[in-house]
């Protein structure tokens, strides 16, 4: 009785409604109290036995969204990075048949050396994730759980707006992102169509270098965004059509005053001296990394001081363990992190749970904007009804493994035309 007593008050102090069952039996409390556990998952006993993929259309690029079964009702999603293939997750079938998925990090161990930089690496990571909406599925918590827990219960977006010739255009559409959808961060990319479009002198004749008339028309454009949104909103920008050490360092000096939260990718990441070279020479910070496989190359910018925020994509860097890790080890050296992003709402997830996991990780990019943030939220259905992002924040969801399903009648009418399979056999990548 006193046991009885005992798990009563914990159910009651646990938030467990027993109502008219305070004097029942107690294994009926039991069962009542457990009824909505799953029992389709035996954890240890869990083996893969397949990996199949679905290619869809976004922002005009494929995306391979990756299904990974098991002997049991349950299976995992990921996605090959935007753009990549869905050869470089099934060429490593082979070594993923028959093992645990609960065992994330030994799997990723054993296919790291497949992946690499650029969208070699999508393989690799789209393939981590998957592992981890499994395992979190069959243990019954958020990724963000295994991970050693959240820091946050919502990540901040930044929201990209590609630039133009046309201020007034941009500057209305910056404003719409603002007031209509709600984010507090944007980013200015593709800033070298600024000068594109306009005839003589913008670059020093034959080289792609930027004149100094280029420099200072790009830095005309960032001033006019920042006139135009005030003080309050963040501010990124990148591709500015030239990553010349002495020309960023013009450029860097002369976008002091819009006070960029990041200037990306001012000088190549392979040649590591050159970004340390502009990041000492300016004070607007300088994040770099979106192309970038694995831990250990963003630990050399970190131990180099070369860059202010490392800026890794969760689906070429190896997937969300490996992204957290990529910024755990900047925090040790003072360094923020950026998450950079453009596929679907499955990556889109290990985005925000890795994000929510990582205590300096500040902000998540984020592309569809108007109409396309209807259609783009419909891929996915989230277990817990509530919305992807509100108000320029993703919700991280308390729903097990990455908090969503896909919504296949959606998915239908966005295959992208070059493979229209929708989970068809992959036996032919089994050896």
């Amino acid at each position: 009785m006193k046991d009885r007593r005992k798990f009563l008050k914990n159910s009651v102090l646990g938030g467990i409604s027993l109502g008219g069952m305070m004097f029942a039996p107690i294994e009926k409390v039991v069962a009542a109290t457990t009824s909505n556990v799953s029992r389709v998952s035996s954890p240890s006993k869990l083996k893969i036995t397949d990996l199949r993929y679905v290619i869809v259309e976004h922002l005009g690029r494929p995306c391979p969204i990756l299904r990974i079964d098991t002997n049991q009702d349950i299976y995992g999603l990921g996605e090959v990075r935007d753009g990549g293939d869905k050869k470089y997750a099934l060429l490593l079938k082979k070594h993923l048949l028959g093992k645990n998925p609960c065992d994330v990090e030994k799997i990723f161990k054993m296919l790291k050396p497949h992946g690499g930089h650029g969208r070699i690496g999508g393989g690799v990571s789209g393939v981590e994730m998957a592992l981890w909406d499994l395992t979190g599925k069959a243990l019954g918590v958020p990724v963000w759980q295994l991970l050693g827990g959240q820091y946050r219960n919502k990540v901040r977006l930044y929201a990209d707006t590609h630039a133009d010739t046309d201020f007034d255009m941009i500057i209305s559409k910056v404003k719409h992102r603002i007031e209509n959808e709600g984010f507090t961060w944007l980013k200015m990319t593709r800033c070298f169509k600024v000068v594109q479009g306009i005839q003589g002198g913008y670059y020093n004749e034959g080289s792609q270098k930027l004149s100094q008339k280029g420099i200072d028309e790009i830095a005309e454009y960032l001033k006019t965004i920042r006139s135009a949104v005030g003080n309050e909103i963040a501010i990124s920008a990148d591709h500015f059509g030239d990553r010349s050490v002495d020309n960023m360092i013009r450029l860097g000096n002369k976008l002091e005053p819009v006070q960029l939260a990041w200037m990306e990718e001012p000088a190549p990441w392979e040649v590591p001296h050159h970004l340390k070279a502009v990041s000492d020479a300016i004070q607007t910070p300088v994040a770099s990394g979106e192309n970038i496989f694995a831990r250990e190359t963003f630990q050399k910018l970190c131990e180099l001081q070369a860059v202010d925020i490392v800026h890794p994509d969760l689906a070429t860097a190896g997937g969300i363990l490996e992204t957290k890790k990529i910024g755990d080890y900047a925090e040790d050296y003072g360094i923020g992190q950026a998450l950079h992003y453009a596929g679907t709402p499955v990556s889109f997830m290990a985005n925000v749970h890795s994000a929510a996991a990582t205590q300096n990780c500040a902000v998540l990019e984020f592309h569809p904007e108007g109409d396309e943030i209807a259609e783009w939220t419909k891929i996915v259905n989230t277990m817990d009804g509530q919305p992807l992002i509100t108000q320029g924040h993703a919700h991280v969801p308390d729903s097990p493994g990455l908090g969503i399903e896909l919504n296949m009648d959606h998915i239908k009418t966005l295959l992208h035309p070059s493979d229209r399979t929708i989970f068809a056999s992959t036996a032919d990548w089994d050896t």
